[in-house]
């Protein structure tokens, strides 16, 4: 049963946190589409923006050795006019002190197979270098129609193996080798290497990192990452799976990646920017959490004022519902507060007066009971009448036994135990007893019918001493006598026996000769079960029903009478008796 205050906790949930909670899930999800949507607008601009500069940057960086070809006396030493060593490293250290992110400077000069270096603004010792050209991308750069070739992040190299240059520098660097032509002629007569750090363009991708767990990647056209928020992939080809998020139209993971294709100097270069879902949405979460968090507070407080309501309103409810399950329970005698002025006060007065009823109503009744069961006992009593023959039949077997006549003498003293026995009538008496009249009855019944009886009576000692009511055995025997050779069934046979069930003693009377139909046997059953204040049948069955009502008010409800038949043919009774109840009977 549902109380009043647990109907008021789930209206509570229903119409005021189910849906608080409901209205917090879609502000969370419009939001979040609304933070996604800005988000991606404004990284997209950034983007773009950033993308710019990186092309103005490297743009600067690509042209800047053309400042060398305005200095006729620097391609007069190229060309071999002039032999002006100074000249050479005083233009390479000032191209060198040009911008502050160039790190190393390397001049080939192709007449003479021999290279100078700037580290740190000092110039290395002119040195060889036969095999110069044969450097992958030198070799790439001298034999096309490039002017330039951007070699991907590595960390610094002593290209003249130098004193200048420390072992203990170990800078990453991206190197811009710009092939040296004469203008005129396009005659090929050296090489410029530059290493630039990577500070300066590092800044630039880097402003698109506004929270710590956002990554930014610089990608050449070969898919070589030339700066990443990550330092393990610089100078590294993009992993496949990164390199598959992103080429995919549709990105299947929880993050967010954006990409823009660079043009100008940085051609089918790109710039990504990865965002991890749960950093774009943390605020989102958040406000979310925080409304939630302020909804179970004031659930908390509703269930609280609640309670407390609730408890001032249910508790005499409670107290009054207490008392009628009491009264279930079978304590009549609940005392009722009618002094209340209120609707309970009301339902106690009420309830207090319909109690008085009931048990002057069942006062009454059980003195009823008591007087209709006696006087049934005593028509069962009046069927055997036993008592007034007893000492006649005392003088007759005296009679019997001078005159040497044995038969009539045993069967006078068969039913002297008959009229005997009945005088114990609505006594305890145990099975043995009750054994010993059945057969002294079947002994009369022998002789009656000429010892054409068939019967078989099996009881066991084990419970011939336990206690039964007594007189319940034999009106069933006499029940086969009347309905079966009264009607002709001689042949019927009767069997006496008893079974242990679960805790249960059955106590079985089985015929194989008259019947009854379903519909008479149903019938049988409804009178023999019906209240005894209800039965329209009490003369036509007086026999069975009295037993069972017998057995009903000396048990209890779980012992009493059982009527069937054996697949529409004889007819069995079964007595049902608690074993606990019977060996405590002893």
């Amino acid at each position: 049963m549902k109380s009043i205050q647990r109907r008021l906790l789930i209206m509570l949930l229903i119409f005021i946190i189910f849906p608080y909670f409901l209205s917090v899930f879609f502000i969370y999800g419009y939001t979040k589409s609304s933070v996604e949507s800005h988000e991606l607008e404004n990284s997209q601009v950034e983007l773009q923006q950033n993308s710019e500069e990186l092309e103005q940057y490297f743009d600067e960086m690509i042209h800047l050795p053309y400042i060398l070809y305005r200095d006729p006396e620097f391609f007069r030493i190229l060309h071999n006019e002039a032999n002006d060593t100074s000249y050479i490293e005083k233009s390479l250290v000032n191209y060198y002190l040009m911008r502050n992110e160039i790190r190393q400077v390397q001049l080939f000069i192709d007449k003479d197979n021999e290279s100078f270096t700037v580290y740190n603004a000092m110039v290395s010792a002119r040195k060889s270098k036969p095999d110069f050209l044969k450097q992958d991308f030198i070799k790439q750069l001298s034999n096309s129609n490039l002017k330039f070739i951007m070699e991907p992040p590595h960390r610094i190299e002593n290209y003249n193996n130098a004193a200048i240059v420390p072992q203990s520098d170990d800078t990453m660097v991206m190197t811009f080798h710009h092939k040296i032509v004469d203008v005129l002629s396009n005659e090929f007569l050296g090489i410029l290497s530059m290493d630039v750090d990577m500070d300066s363009y590092a800044r630039i991708c880097n402003t698109l990192i506004e929270k710590d767990e956002e990554s930014v990647l610089l990608l050449n056209e070969n898919n070589q990452v030339m700066y990443a928020s990550n330092q393990q992939l610089i100078g590294e080809p993009v992993p496949s799976e990164l390199q598959r998020q992103i080429s995919a139209e549709d990105n299947d993971t929880e993050d967010i990646i954006l990409s823009n294709t660079l043009s100008g100097p940085l051609d089918q270069w790109k710039l990504v920017k990865i965002t991890p879902s749960h950093v774009l949405f943390s605020d989102v979460r958040n406000t979310a959490y925080t409304f939630i968090f302020v909804g179970i507070g004031i659930g908390l407080l509703g269930v609280i004022m609640i309670s407390m309501i609730t408890y001032k309103i249910t508790h005499p409810i409670k107290l009054l519902t207490r008392k009628v399950r009491n009264i279930e329970g079978g304590n009549m005698d609940v005392p009722f507060d009618d002094s209340r002025q209120d609707e309970i006060g009301y339902l106690e007065k009420h309830i207090k007066e319909m109690m008085d009823r009931i048990n002057l109503h069942i006062n009454r009744e059980y003195k009823l009971e008591i007087e209709n069961k006696e006087n049934k006992f005593r028509a069962l009593k009046s069927q055997v009448n036993p008592h007034f023959l007893f000492n006649a039949l005392q003088s007759i077997g005296a009679v019997a036994l001078r005159s040497n006549a044995l038969n009539v003498y045993q069967l006078v003293t068969s039913l002297s135990k008959m009229m005997r026995y009945s005088i114990k009538a609505n006594q305890w008496v145990q099975v043995r007893e009750e054994v010993n009249y059945i057969e002294a009855f079947l002994t009369l019944q022998m002789e009656r019918f000429r010892n054409n009886v068939n019967y078989s009576l099996n009881i066991s000692d084990a419970i011939l001493h336990m206690t039964i009511p007594s007189m319940i055995l034999q009106p069933l025997v006499e029940n086969f006598f009347k309905h079966c050779y009264e009607e002709g069934f001689f042949d019927a046979q009767l069997k006496i026996y008893e079974e242990i069930k679960d805790g249960y003693l059955h106590l079985v009377v089985e015929n194989d000769g008259a019947s009854l139909p379903g519909k008479k046997l149903q019938t049988l059953r409804d009178n023999i079960y019906t209240s005894p204040y209800e039965s329209d049948y009490f003369h036509e069955h007086i026999g069975l029903k009295n037993i069972h009502d017998r057995l009903v008010l000396n048990y209890g409800p779980s012992a009493g009478l059982e009527i069937d038949t054996n697949h529409g043919e004889g007819f069995i009774v079964t007595i049902v008796l608690p074993i606990e109840s019977t060996l405590a009977n002893k």
